[in-house]
């Protein structure tokens, strides 16, 4: 089973208990047995986001992310190297660095972004 690389929206998402997650998706994310990673990318957007009030999200968030059982995937200068070889299908830098660690991790990213899939990564509907 591939491990799974949560978009910062998922992330949200799955924190929320939003509806927008796909039943499928909630089931494979909740399954112990799946390897889930979360970004060092995400936080930092989130972040950022929270900064300029732009959306809630709990303080504690590493807490929150360890009780989840989810797996902090930091940056590394090979991830940021590899944006370079990506083609410009996406402007996010959040996004395009997601898709440098999916590339290189071998790992699948959980996404509503359309988009993600032009990169060739393998891409779980959200």
């Amino acid at each position: 089973m591939t491990a799974l690389l949560l978009d910062t929206h998922v992330l949200l998402w799955w924190l929320e208990g939003s509806s927008r997650l796909s039943p499928t998706t909630r089931s494979r994310i909740a399954d112990r047995s799946t390897r889930v990673l979360v970004s060092a990318a995400s936080a930092w957007e989130i972040a950022i986001k929270r900064t300029l009030g732009r959306l809630d999200c709990p303080d504690n968030l590493m807490a929150v992310l360890d009780e989840q059982g989810f797996e902090p995937l930091a940056i590394s200068i090979g991830h940021a190297l590899e944006v370079a070889t990506l083609p410009l299908h996406h402007a996010d830098p959040f996004d395009r660095i997601l898709v440098a660690q999916a590339r290189l991790e071998g790992l699948a990213i959980v996404t509503a972004d359309a988009r993600i899939a032009a990169y060739g990564v393998p891409v779980v509907d959200a």
